[in-house]
């Protein structure tokens, strides 16, 4: 709601035991975690009364408002590069969003066509969203074309007192 539609719900599941350990992750099975997770978050945000039954989560018929401004929910962009993310991205996800090369991206993007077509899914239903791109307008132009929907351009400074500064040089730049 405070978005107005434009959040994205970016997943990703670690790769850290000891950290999984810490936060309660099913670590030898946190994709079907998150997996799970997701499924109930569906559930929530597209019935006016929810009910869901997973095999980590579960909850019986209740209500849950607000409902998300983007409908039916927010898009659910995985992250990763294991061998399972496309198979998981079409099956239950909007988009992959990683730091990647441009032929990386090219190979993504007919992976996600084939495994799109073999479930009857639309391909351009489901984005790509490469992190760390230079903010270059050739960069950004050749990962559109390798079949990258959104870049987000990466910055020159590490410092906190520059990155305002930066990111507004390169919204007049971009935008």
């Amino acid at each position: 709601m405070y978005s107005r539609g434009r959040f994205l719900f970016g997943i990703g599941v670690g790769s850290l035991r000891e950290e999984a350990k810490v936060l309660g992750v099913d670590f030898d099975h946190r994709w079907t975690q998150a997996k799970d997770s997701v499924l109930a978050m569906k559930e929530l945000w597209t019935q006016d009364q929810s009910e869901y039954h997973g095999r980590y989560y579960g909850f019986p018929p209740l209500y849950c408002y607000p409902k998300p401004a983007t409908h039916p929910y927010p898009p659910i962009i995985l992250g990763g590069n294991s061998p399972n993310v496309f198979k998981r991205i079409v099956a239950w996800g909007d988009g992959w969003i990683v730091n990647v090369t441009l032929e990386r991206v090219a190979e993504a993007r007919a992976e996600i066509e084939r495994l799109c077509q073999r479930t009857g899914r639309d391909p351009s239903s489901v984005e790509i969203s490469v992190m760390g791109v230079p903010p270059d307008p050739e960069a950004i132009e050749s990962y559109r074309d390798a079949g990258a929907d959104r870049m987000i351009l990466g910055l020159e400074s590490a410092l906190d007192d520059q990155d305002l500064p930066e990111m507004e040089r390169l919204a007049e730049r971009f935008l």
